[in-house]
Order: structure tokens, then sequence, then C-alpha cells
């Protein structure tokens, strides 16, 4: 029989170079991971740099436009002017329709009053001029600023035969000129303001009588056609705030409850996957298609008011269903099975089980998902233009069914303007406040998350 044969000793030549090979397996390894890491951070760096670019580029062009050229001029309400009747006070045994009947008339009066002599009055007061030329100064001042005081009468009626210091807001072409946003060197034929107008700006701006204002008009006014410098967002903001208010009483009752049945309670056959399938599919549907669902069904079928909330915030529940269900089944499944099996083994029935101790341990991430669903809604444009909410409304809605604007709408709207050197710097400004309200809706799902999320 053969012996077998001892094992070998390596030669240090040999182990050598086995260290030699496993030192540059190493260092290609190391070499791979640290480039990974790089383009990890260079790709994060670069993400975050568009992110400051395009935040940069709004906030450089909105930020002005929080800032409105008004001119201060004292005010004087002469009778001689304003003549009506003494303000309606309710009468014995007056029914309230009676007497809303008859304010709603002596606000009429006031309305018919012509104030654009009380203001042409006042300006002469700063510009003695202006009374030789009062066409060059109605330019001065927007008209929408005579509704302003037509307002002042309506809620204070003594004021009449005292004179005021108001701060009225300019011509949009005057708060161009001020700001610098048109070029002074173009001749006279491509300027939108007389030379006789301009002059008295830049004289009555740097006396101080025409100055930049911080703009409440831009959150307290609705949209205006014949007065763009008194154009507002508070008409699209209401628009806004009723269909976020629609879809929080919409999507997410009914995205909870379905995703607590399919999650807990459905079967699991063909029906309830073919339900699971069509759900992940509708939450990649573009939303335009809801849109035109939303018009097909909302208004064609149920005669639902063209233009108004109820419309789009329907369009936009059915929109953001999906994402509720989604984000619901998620945080029930994150639940670990434990405390099913616990609230079983107590005695619990399934329903207590799910309602008493898995349901309450989810909603952290049931609330996280339902508001980042209501903020990807707010943002949304094109199902809204399906459904008529482009359409110019000059009034504040009331209720869910008024005729009104979006946020996302009014941003539309606004960048096709014609005076794009006012309106482009009003459309960043409104950006501005859109992506505040959803980095708010935002930052709310973060700290309900943390508020409420429990470890296991």
């Amino acid at each position: 029989m053969s012996r077998p044969m001892p094992p070998t000793e390596a030669t240090p030549v040999e182990r050598s170079q086995v260290s030699q090979r496993v030192a540059a397996s190493l260092a290609r390894r190391h070499a791979r991971e640290k480039h990974f890491h790089a383009l990890g951070i260079g790709a994060t760096l670069l993400g975050l740099s568009f992110v400051v670019i395009l935040f940069a580029n709004i906030f450089s062009r909105g930020l002005p436009a929080f800032w409105q050229a008004s001119i201060t001029l004292d005010v004087h309400f002469d009778p001689a002017v304003i003549r009506i009747s003494e303000r309606p006070e309710l009468r014995e045994g007056e029914r309230d329709n009676e007497f809303r009947q008859r304010l709603i008339e002596w606000e009429n009066e006031v309305g018919m009053v012509n104030f654009n002599r009380i203001i042409q009055a006042a300006l002469v007061e700063v510009l003695p001029e202006a009374a030789e030329h009062p066409r060059d100064a109605a330019r001065l001042v927007t008209s929408g600023e005579r509704i302003a005081l037509r307002d002042m009468v309506v809620a204070d009626p003594s004021i009449i035969g005292q004179t005021r210091r108001v701060h009225l807001l300019t011509d949009a072409n005057v708060d161009v000129w001020i700001k610098g946003n048109i070029d002074r060197d173009r001749p006279d034929s491509q300027q939108m303001l007389s030379a006789r107008t301009r002059e008295w700006v830049d004289r009555l701006h740097a006396e101080g009588i025409i100055a930049l204002r911080f703009s409440t008009a831009l959150f307290q006014n609705p949209d205006s056609r014949s007065s763009l410098a008194s154009a507002g967002l508070r008409g699209a903001f209401m628009g806004s705030l009723y269909m976020m208010l629609i879809v929080l009483l919409v999507a997410v009752p009914l995205g909870v409850a379905s995703a607590v049945y399919l999650e807990e309670f459905a079967p699991r056959n063909r029906a309830t996957d073919l339900i699971e399938v069509n759900i992940n599919n509708l939450a990649a549907v573009p939303s335009i298609v809801f849109g035109l669902l939303g018009a097909a069904v909302f208004i064609n079928y149920f005669k639902l008011p063209l233009s108004a909330p109820i419309v789009g915030g329907l369009v936009l529940s059915l929109m953001t269903l999906p994402t509720v269900i989604i984000a619901t089944r998620a945080a029930l499944k994150a639940i670990p099975p434990s405390i099913r099996q616990a609230a079983l083994g107590v005695g619990a029935s399934k329903t207590q089980a799910v309602f008493h101790h898995v349901l309450p341990l989810a909603v952290p991430g049931i609330l996280t998902g339902s508001i980042i669903g209501i903020a990807q809604a707010l943002g949304e444009t094109a199902p809204l233009l399906l459904i008529g909410m482009n359409a110019f409304v000059a009034a504040v809605p009331s209720g869910p069914f008024d005729q009104s604007s979006a946020l996302p709408v009014q941003i539309f709207l606004w960048q096709a303007n014609e005076l794009r050197n006012f309106f482009e710097a009003r459309t960043a400004a409104a950006i501005i406040v859109l992506l505040a309200l959803m980095l708010s809706l935002n930052g709310l799902a973060i700290w309900l998350r943390r508020r409420f999320e429990r470890r296991w």
C-alpha cells in the first residue's frame, strides 16, 4: 500500500504572490466602493443644485411682486360728489330679507357715485398740473381703487365730508416703470405711459408720494382684467381650499376604508387580485384622464355646475384615491403580526383586533400618505382645465358650488397675460404661495409621522 503524501508547505515566494493578489483585489474593491460613493454624492449634489437653481430663479422673480407701487393721497370724501341717502337701518318688525334688499339697493346707490372725481381731486392736491391733463393723471391710479373707496363709504358712511390719508395702488404700468422692468430708453411710441405721466411718476417717487409697499391686494383681491394692478389670489385660494376640503372628506375616508377591507378582510382570490392590480394601475394614470372622466360624468351626466370647486374636488378625489389606498395598505402591512395574534389570543374578534389595535398603530403612515396625496392634488392643473376652471372668475366663491378658479390654474392664466413685464413677477409670486402651501402640507405629514410613530 502506498502512503499518503504529506502536505507540502507553500514556499515564501508563493505566499508572497497570494498576498499580492489579495491586496490587489482588495484595492480594486475599495476603489470601486469609493467611485460608487463619489457617484452617489455627485448625483445628490447635482439634484440639489437643480433644486437650488429652481428655487433661486422663482424667488428672485417672485419676491419683488410682494411689494407693489402705491400712491399716498389725502382723499376728501366730498359730500357734493357723494350724494347718497342715509344707510338703511333695520326697522321694527321688518323681515331680514326686506332689510337686506333695501341694503343692497343702498349699496348700489353708493356704487353709482363717481369716485374717479374724488381721486382726481386728491391728485390735484399733490400734482397741480393734473387738473389740466386729467387723462394723463388717470393713468397714475389703477381703476380698481374706486371700488376700494366705495367699500370705505359702505363700511363707514360717516367718513363723508372727512379727509382720510389712504394708499392707492398705482396702475400696473407705473409699477413696471418704477421697478425698472421696462427699457426707459425706448421711444415714446413703444412706451405704455405718456412722457408727461412718466415724468410725474419719477417726481412723485422721488418725493416719496409713490413708493413700494407690501401688497395686501395680492392676497385680499380676486382676479381682475379691468384693473390689472388689483388682481389677486383670493378667489383662486378659496377655490383650492374648497377643493382640498372635498378631497379630504371624500378620498381619505373611502381610501382608508377600501385599504382596510382589502388588507384585513378581503379573501385572497382572483377578484381581489384584479382589484389590487387596477388600483396600482390607476395610480399611474395621467391626471388629464381624470379630467376627461370628470367632465363626462360629473358635468355632462350629473349636471354639476361648470368651473365649480365641487367638480374639481371630486375629480381630484378620484385621482388621489389610489395613492391613499396604497399608502394605507403599506402602513397596515408594517404593523407586526404579533399585534393581531395577541389581540385574537385574548378573545378579541377580527374587527376588534383591526379597529382597536392595528388601525390606531397605522395612523402615522395613513396620515402621511393622505396628506402627501392631498398636497399632490393641490398642484394639479390639467384635470381642472378640462372641467372649465380656467374660466375668468372675478368673484370670491362663497361655497363649493360657486364658480371659481384654483391656484395652479391662476398661475397658468397669469403666465399668458399680455402685460408680461408685470405678470411675470406676479406669476412667480403665485408659485411661491403654492409652493409654501405644498411644503407646509409635506412638513405637517412629517411632523404627524414623528409625533405618532411607534417603534417595536
